[in-house]
């Protein structure tokens, strides 16, 4: 697909497979929409999976630091949904499409939330999880305190990627990522400190739709304490983990995750 107006943003969008249900997948933080193409094999003949590039990623416009980047990914979420809609949203892109079923729950039809990482979420129920986070964090934020870019991707990625040695990572994506640690860091308000008010009382309890939370087995150990949190306020979840994974699961273990869509849809 071209890319267009989505939200008053410019957005770079393309659907898989032919399925009878309505999707929209988001991904993760330093991704693009080509990410879901090997989970979305799977999916096809169940879903017509639209994807799109978040601001900043892929073919999509860079951000210019206007607005709220998870408020305004959360609306151009809503600007591609077309009636209730099955929302899959990974890391980032999960606390998205949670945000988006806060924000305008007559669009979403059931959520599947892989890996998310509203930290905020965990930090609340487990507060001894925070010390923990921070030190898995260190060196990454030392980085960007320091201004190094190239350094800060490099740390963030050895946490959250898919587990390849950074040096065998191509120099164009590497740079690429460096680039994007901004966008990184303007996600800390609504990741780390609830900035948009999600864990006041009363909000994820309101929120219908069935929700599908998966983790992989090897992921940080936030993430197992971001997913009790959830669950324990979202009236109709329940919990998978992928044997194996780690916080990449959707690239490295597309049929299992898949799977598990499978059985929860």
């Amino acid at each position: 697909m071209p890319r267009d107006e989505r939200a008053g943003f410019p957005t770079y969008w393309t659907t898989y497979g032919t399925g009878p249900r309505n999707a929209l997948a988001i991904h993760c933080s330093l991704a693009h929409s080509g990410a879901w193409g090997a989970m979305a094999q799977h999916l096809s003949d169940r879903l017509s999976l639209r994807a799109f590039d978040v601001p900043g990623h892929g073919r999509s416009a860079p951000w210019d630091g206007r607005g709220e980047i998870q408020e305004l990914t959360a609306r151009i979420a809503a600007d591609l949904c077309e009636g209730p809609t099955d929302l899959i949203g990974h890391s980032f892109g999960a606390t998205v499409a949670l945000r988006l079923a806060v924000m305008r729950p007559d669009l979403v039809r059931s959520l599947v939330l892989i890996e998310p990482v509203f930290f905020a979420a965990g930090f609340a129920d487990a507060p001894e999880a925070r010390a923990e986070f921070e030190r898995d964090m260190a060196d990454y934020a030392a980085a960007m305190a320091q201004g190094d870019r190239m350094a800060a991707a490099r740390a963030f990625t050895d946490l959250w990627g898919n587990g390849a040695r950074w040096e065998a990572i191509p120099e164009v994506l590497r740079n690429s990522m460096a680039a994007q640690m901004p966008l990184i860091e303007a996600t800390e308000p609504v990741l780390y400190d609830d900035a948009a008010g999600l864990l006041n009382e009363g909000v994820l309890q309101a929120v219908k739709a069935p929700v599908l939370l998966i983790e992989g087995s090897e992921s940080p150990g936030i993430i197992g304490h971001v997913d009790a949190a959830l669950a324990a306020r979202l009236p109709d979840a329940r919990r998978a983990v992928i044997s194996g994974a780690g916080h990449m699961a959707p690239i490295t273990h597309p049929a299992q995750v898949a799977s598990e869509v499978l059985r929860f849809l």
